[in-house]
């Protein structure tokens, strides 16, 4: 198996829903043909750096996963005949992988996203359990206004 990289730019007029099922239906590909998902983010939507049919913004979204070619023929086909799909540019990585190397790599991304939310929630409790007043430690604020005099040498 090799290792690759898609990166897909999208229509930014679509709901929350039908990104969700875009990014799901390549997700499916990948596995249905015994290929592995390492990773799936949102990048979310920005400024194009040129108009590509009409549209001057796009949602991206990027996958990380192994698997064979015939992965990348079908997920780029499936990609092609799409309408919503503004972009996309598939990255073949360096090396081949192996199944039990791309699981672990799996779940440590897996382990490290659940204490990151966990941190999260932690610190957003915190948050909200101080009160107003201890938000900010008052601190003595030393105003001195600076006179004319004291601006000029002695002596001139």
């Amino acid at each position: 198996m090799k290792r690759y990289e898609v990166i897909t730019i999208v229509k930014t007029d679509l709901t929350e829903e039908e990104i969700t099922a875009i990014i799901d239906r390549s997700s499916n590909i990948i596995t249905d043909r015994k290929g592995v998902v390492a990773k799936a983010e949102k990048w979310g939507k920005r400024r194009l750096a040129y108009e590509i049919n009409k549209q001057k913004d796009g949602f991206y979204f990027f996958i990380d996963y192994a698997g064979d070619g015939s992965i990348v023929a079908e997920m780029e086909r499936s990609f092609k005949i799409d309408d919503r799909i503004l972009k996309f540019m598939t990255i073949a990585k360096e090396g081949a992988v192996t199944r039990e190397g791309m699981d672990a790599e799996v779940a440590v991304v897996e382990v490290k996203r659940t204490s990151i939310r966990i941190e999260t929630d932690h610190s957003a409790a915190n948050r909200d359990e101080k009160p107003a007043g201890e938000a900010k430690p008052n601190r003595p604020t030393l105003i001195k206004a600076i006179t004319r005099e004291e601006n000029t040498t002695k002596g001139e």
